[in-house]
């Protein structure tokens, strides 16, 4: 698409925040290295240098295809992902000194593997850049979407334990030394049916019924969506045994239907059911057991970490009170990279690495990668507001929406503030599944964005011709009205 004369695409500042970001990462590997081995080797900065062009290819195929998308979210998620490719590379140094091992290589161990999985996520997104033109068209695709969602979702639920259950969650399909989330992809499917599905009921979903204490509560016979998305969470949440995950698709679901309809009685509703059915889940795996087994356990563990009958090695509140642990031994300022000791804290490759990095980087570091976070869902957010049609408005809100919880669920978790579940951090912890579909997750953003500002008189991505003109509806909420 060409540039419109007199406009600023924003592609300059994304590269000079992309060079920031990268010797920042290349900072961070140097200091982890003069910590672990008393010296810098001459190599430190091959890692920053091998993500710095991933990331610059993918810059270039945003120059051709999203030229006026927001500058600042892959510098953003770059920084995010160099981070948390330079810490898995630090507990692969560790290990092979307690070991006595030579230094792995570059593409050896937990951080070789991430940087290969972050090759595949970007080409992915550079790929859905190329196909998706216009993100309106997903759009026709949305019943399908919302199948293979719903699919996606359920089919670890229904499989062995021995194929699918990893630390008590049943989230993963596991064949040999494969293993994938399928959870993370149906996020995204499930925002796009969600959007397409609201913005044709949202003028029914909006009609009020009766006034109480000042806020308008929806029709009985309204209820009917949240009710099978509710029972769908719980679902989740008895037959996959965790919380988070159930928490998530809801939550999703109820702030997709306040942002189209503008009715807080729907966050009212959702909040009441979703912590009615949890509690009604525990007060039955305290008498019944069975499936709702999993879950009580998870929240007496929770309620009191430090009890001795709780603080198991092989289960229990182990991780979390090592997680606790090691968040206070970082303090204010932490350790230093690779100073630290997040070998102590089980599975801080994944569920635990914000304890294992808050140790080495403290609190100041972690408040920062915490805005790095909220820095890339208030651009979402951003760029929901200035898209045009109700469909991408939904589904950029809710996309950035469906990030923020994930990092408040597992933020929450490690600290103690909700009980633990099995999300992974976004961009940081290992594993292909959960990197490749918050990668999509940015591409998408990036295309709405682009859309959202690109000049009106620059046209359609996918043709030369003007836009329509925008019709307000239901206050920020605007549709195109297509002749």
């Amino acid at each position: 698409m060409p540039r419109v004369p007199g406009t600023k695409t924003g592609r300059n500042a994304e590269l000079g925040l992309l060079a920031l970001a990268m010797i920042l990462v290349a900072a961070y590997g140097a200091t982890v290295e003069a910590n672990q081995f008393d010296k810098i080797t001459p190599t430190f900065w091959v890692p920053a240098a091998l993500l710095s062009v991933l990331f610059v290819a993918l810059h270039l195929v945003v120059r051709f295809t999203a030229l006026y998308a927001d500058p600042v979210l892959i510098p953003t998620v770059a920084l995010i992902n160099g981070l948390g490719v330079g810490f898995l590379r630090r507990l692969d140094l560790a290990r092979s000194i307690a070991l006595k091992q030579p230094e792995p290589g570059i593409f050896a161990g937990v951080g070789g593997r991430q940087l290969a999985w972050t090759l595949v996520a970007l080409v992915l997104a550079a790929v859905l850049l190329l196909v998706v033109r216009d993100h309106k068209t997903v759009s026709r695709y949305a019943y399908t979407l919302g199948l293979v969602g719903i699919v996606l979702v359920m089919i670890p639920a229904v499989l062995p334990a021995s194929i699918s259950e990893v630390n008590g969650a049943k989230l993963w399909i596991k064949m040999g030394a494969f293993s994938i989330q399928p959870g993370e992809f149906a996020k995204l499917a499930l925002v796009s049916f969600f959007a397409y599905y609201l913005v044709r009921k949202r003028e029914v979903l909006s009609l009020a019924s009766r006034r109480f204490l000042g806020i308008d509560f929806p029709r009985g016979r309204d209820l009917g969506p949240v009710v099978t998305v509710w029972l769908l969470s719980l679902l989740v949440l008895v037959f996959e045994k965790d919380l988070g995950t159930a928490l998530l698709y809801f939550g999703l679901f109820v702030v997709t239907l306040y942002v189209a309809t503008e009715r807080v009685s729907w966050l009212i509703i959702g909040l009441v059911m979703f912590f009615g059915g949890v509690y009604l889940a525990y007060l039955l795996g305290a008498s019944i057991g069975g499936p709702f087994a999993n879950f009580y356990d998870r929240a007496t563990v929770w309620l009191d970490p430090f009890a001795s009958e709780n603080y198991d090695r092989l289960g229990g509140s182990y991780q979390l009170v090592q997680g606790l642990l090691g968040l206070g031994t970082g303090g204010l300022f932490g350790t230093g990279p690779g100073a630290g000791s997040p070998g102590f804290v089980p599975e801080v490759r994944n569920d635990f690495i914000f304890a294992g990095m808050g140790e080495e980087i403290g609190l100041f570091g972690l408040s920062a990668l915490l805005v790095c976070y909220l820095l890339i869902v208030e651009r979402g957010l951003r760029a929901a507001l200035g898209v045009r049609d109700s469909f991408g408005k939904l589904v950029a809100g809710g996309l950035a929406f469906t990030l923020g919880l994930q990092v408040f669920v597992i933020l929450g978790g490690i600290t103690g503030l909700i009980p633990l579940t099995g999300q992974t951090t976004p961009f940081l912890s290992a594993g292909g599944s959960s990197l490749m579909a918050n990668w999509l997750l940015i591409a998408m953003l990036l295309r709405i964005s682009d859309a959202a500002r690109r000049p009106a008189t620059a046209g359609p991505a996918q043709s030369g011709g003007p836009k329509q003109p925008p019709v307000q509806l239901h206050g920020a909420m605007t549709e195109v009205i297509k002749p």
